[in-house]
């Protein structure tokens, strides 16, 4: 018998996993595909009348994976595959993979070296895309789920997962690399891209020996981390900022160094290098950038696009004195502008007889909860309140969704 501490005593994961792919817990998933949260203790102790209590630990943590990775991979795909909790983190939404896999194979990409693959979902999306992966980690893990994962998606001939570290790869004779090095650690997110795991140094030079290459990065990168080679990309996906993916190679050197895509679509807004916009009073539309532009500075692309200007030199609220609706940004009619004042506010929402109040806020410090709990609203109507800065004081912008 070995001491609860002793090394031998710890189950080896991959073989706990390995266990999941035996009909016994193919079996025991399959029972598991109606799981519902809340129930595991009595869950668990049924299942353990049938089957090793560590078989049933592992599946129900894979159903409780699978259910969240819904959100990133869709129902059909996630039901199949299978996730570490790492990988569901850090994992890639499955349309965003989809998208970056369609701009390698538009680049002629036929072959490609997948760095970091984690779970693998980088590189099934790349699979289907028509590319040659070899899809390399150093985790034993990720690797094993990897390999699953493909295999249960009918993707294994078309890709090749190795353990190994990426660092001693050699990606000669591909026709493009992709690296995802985690920026997750023992204590949560890494901010520093050399505290990434390989550092951020090392990826950018991996790329640059590649004919094409791209890496994903957090997508709060400061614009000067930028290498001067690379043309930056920020992807957001239903209004919410997903990543940005740094380009290198011939196709995007002397062209754009800044991009923002928004999916669905795609739509792209690519930088025209203009100055910043002129700034002046609240007219009556407003426009709220999409994230991925705002990261990419090109405010003044959109600003330019719908004949507007800045409410702050240092707020990305654009206005306009007519409607023009584009893709890159939510469009409002203003009704009302105020200096920043609680009570009239409140007072302003019972004339209207304001019942669903959205608020929004950009360059001030009050808290959007804290000042709904104060308003109160009650009444038929909806309108949205931006709290903000025009030309530097604090002000309310009352109005509503501009309808297409």
């Amino acid at each position: 018998m070995h001491a609860p501490n002793d090394p031998a005593s710890v189950p080896d994961p991959v073989a706990v996993f390995h266990g999941l792919l035996t009909d016994e817990g193919q079996a025991l998933l399959a029972e598991l595909r109606t799981y519902e949260p809340g129930r595991e203790l009595a869950l668990a102790t049924r299942l353990r009348r049938r089957h090793p209590a560590e078989l049933v630990s592992a599946a129900i943590a894979q159903a409780r994976l699978r259910q969240r990775a819904v959100a990133k991979f869709g129902a059909e795909d996630a039901s199949r595959m299978y996730f570490t909790p790492d990988g569901v983190e850090q994992a890639t939404r499955a349309s965003v993979a989809a998208y970056r896999a369609g701009r390698f194979a538009a680049l002629g990409v036929r072959s490609l070296a997948d760095l970091c693959c984690g779970n693998g979902g980088d590189a099934i999306a790349l699979a289907r895309a028509g590319v040659r992966v070899l899809a390399v980690d150093r985790a034993p893990l990720a690797c094993a789920v990897a390999r699953a994962n493909v295999e249960a998606l009918g993707l294994a001939d078309r890709v090749e997962v190795r353990r190994a570290d990426v660092t001693e790869v050699d990606t000669t004779g591909f026709d493009a690399v992709f690296a995802d090095p985690a920026r997750r650690g023992g204590r949560g997110r890494i901010f520093d891209p050399e505290a990434y795991s390989p550092p951020l140094s090392w990826a950018v030079e991996a790329a640059r020996r590649a004919p094409r290459a791209a890496l994903k990065v957090a997508p709060g990168i400061p614009h000067e981390a930028v290498p001067e080679d690379a043309a930056a990309e920020w992807i957001s996906d239903g209004g919410d900022v997903k990543e940005a993916v740094l380009w290198f190679g011939d196709s995007f050197r002397g062209g754009p160094q800044a991009r923002a895509t928004l999916l669905p679509g795609p739509r792209t807004l690519v930088g025209a290098g203009l100055p910043d916009p002129p700034v002046g009073p609240v007219g009556r539309y407003l426009y709220e950038p999409d994230g991925a532009v705002i990261r990419a500075h090109l405010v003044a692309e959109v600003a330019e696009e719908v004949g507007g200007r800045l409410i702050d030199p240092t707020i990305a609220y654009v206005t306009a004195d007519a409607p023009r609706p584009t893709p890159y940004a939510s469009a409002y009619e203003i009704t009302d502008t105020l200096p920043f004042n609680v009570k009239r506010l409140r007072a302003l929402l019972r004339e209207r007889g304001v019942g669903t109040l959205t608020v929004k806020k950009r360059g001030s410090a009050v808290e959007p909860e804290e000042l709904r709990r104060k308003m109160k609203p009650s009444g038929p109507n909806a309108a949205t309140v931006f709290l903000t800065r025009v030309a530097g004081a604090p002000s309310m912008l009352l109005g509503r969704p501009l309808t297409r």
